[in-house]
């Protein structure tokens, strides 16, 4: 009975630390500031099952689109199997849904090694595009370091887990073969699944029972643990949009693209303007804070901004479609994103540790992204139009422009004689709005 005992300790242990993580997470998305999300249910449920589950926008990039659906739907499709080690675990059985599906059973076994070699093929051809390849938008600077290790190592322990597997059901295949198996009432013969069928007796048939037993149990336990494993390392690794790619593309902007968001409290301030009945005096608190313009930190930043922070793929598709680093400009919406996470996760340590006073002398804007980043942009919506789940880095970069230039009036000098000509002219260029049509008087 010690192993059931041991399984369950580890399965609270894997859950119990997931679940602490994940609170931290949605703790620093709710960092930001409030966005309401939740109109036209329908189409976002709509775009939800098109672009997260269907993964519509992938299919841009026809072969890295199939190899990633490979990985997806063996990921997907293999929980199925982990609900039944976790029962044979808490129960100290083995295959224990064998017996009442019968021939369902192993349709659906083979079904997952099918996907588990597909799986295997696609990961050795992304290690191979990052390593051998070397794929430039796999390769650029931002990824240098960790994120570059993170990917390979997300990579490795798919191939781990493949093999943990292939091993327990490998083995499995012979000791059923051979009347060995240590489980009772599952009828004698082989499981007769798809790949072990002929893969185990191939590498395990001359094997003694006991060997048979122990490669059996170090492929269960094997992986059990990657798993969990898996499962705890996803907090700290841009693998997290595995599962919040879903969230994400539920809550996407659904405005057409390139219309911009206006400032509420500037909003009001112009109505008040416009209105010859207003007094714009009366509506004033003296006891109100004042409005901050833009985004300095993340804390200025929506939940939604914060969400597509932790939703980052790191795909690069974003970069290697902006014309602004196409041309050769600094700006990277990858790295923009990477920056907010980054920051997200330091300022969400420090409330944590300190409570919500923090401060530690930085912000988004500045320590991590630079003035000349953000405008390099063009605005044109490429980087929001190429992600793969939705993401909308140009939200970040409009947000951090208006800081510099409401809050702090820092721009560029080509944009400074428009602005002034916007403020005494009513347009951007140099001649006063009376004169603006006098080019249809020149006939």
């Amino acid at each position: 009975m010690i192993s059931p005992i041991i399984f369950i300790i580890l399965s609270i242990l894997g859950f119990g630390l997931f679940t602490k993580n994940a609170l931290k997470i949605r703790q620093n998305i709710l960092l930001g500031r409030d966005l309401d999300r939740t109109d036209n249910k329908a189409e976002r449920w709509k775009i939800m099952t098109l672009v997260a589950l269907g993964q519509k926008k992938m299919f841009a990039r026809p072969i890295p689109a199939m190899l990633h659906m490979a990985l997806y739907l063996a990921f997907v499709i293999t929980q199925i199997e982990l609900i039944e080690i976790i029962v044979d675990g808490v129960s100290n059985s083995h295959r224990i849904f064998r017996p009442s599906l019968g021939g369902f059973y192993t349709f659906m076994v083979s079904f997952i090694e099918i996907l588990s070699v597909l799986a295997f093929i696609a990961t050795i051809a992304f290690l191979s595009r990052r390593n051998l390849l070397k794929l430039p938008r796999l390769n650029m600077k931002e990824l240098a370091g960790w994120p570059k290790k993170d990917a390979n190592m997300i990579l490795i322990m798919e191939l781990t887990l493949v093999t943990f597997i292939f091993m327990m059901n490998g083995a499995d295949e012979v000791l059923y073969s051979k009347g060995w198996s240590h489980a009772t009432n599952l009828g004698d013969g082989s499981l007769g699944l798809s790949v072990s069928s002929w893969f185990g007796p191939m590498l395990f048939g001359g094997m003694s029972e006991h060997s048979l037993h122990l490669i059996e149990r170090i492929g269960w336990w094997g992986h059990l643990m990657m798993v969990f494993s898996f499962l705890n390392y996803l907090p700290y690794s841009k693998h997290l949009h595995i599962l919040l790619a879903f969230p994400n593309t539920w809550y996407s902007n659904l405005n057409k693209k390139g219309r911009l968001t206006n400032l509420e409290s500037v909003t009001t301030e112009v109505r008040l303007m416009m209105d010859p009945n207003a007094d714009p005096y009366a509506a004033q608190d003296e006891n109100a804070v004042p409005v901050s313009f833009g985004a300095k930190d993340v804390t200025d930043l929506t939940w939604k901004n914060l969400l597509d922070a932790y939703s980052c793929t790191e795909c690069g598709r974003c970069t290697s479609s902006c014309p602004a680093n196409i041309t050769g400009k600094l700006l990277s919406p990858r790295k923009i994103m990477m920056d907010t996470r980054d920051r997200l996760v330091e300022v969400g340590e420090g409330i944590r540790k300190n409570g919500k006073d923090f401060k530690d002398g930085k912000s988004l804007l500045i320590d991590y992204i630079s003035e000349e980043e953000i405008w390099a942009c063009t605005s044109c919506n490429a980087c929001v139009e190429a992600c793969p789940v939705n993401i909308d880095p140009l939200s970040i970069i409009i947000d951090l422009r208006r800081n510099l230039v409401m809050e702090d009036s820092k721009m560029p000098t080509e944009l400074a004689g428009m602005f002034t000509n916007i403020e005494n002219n009513g347009a951007p260029w140099q001649f006063a709005q009376a004169d603006r049509l006098n080019w249809a008087d020149e006939q």
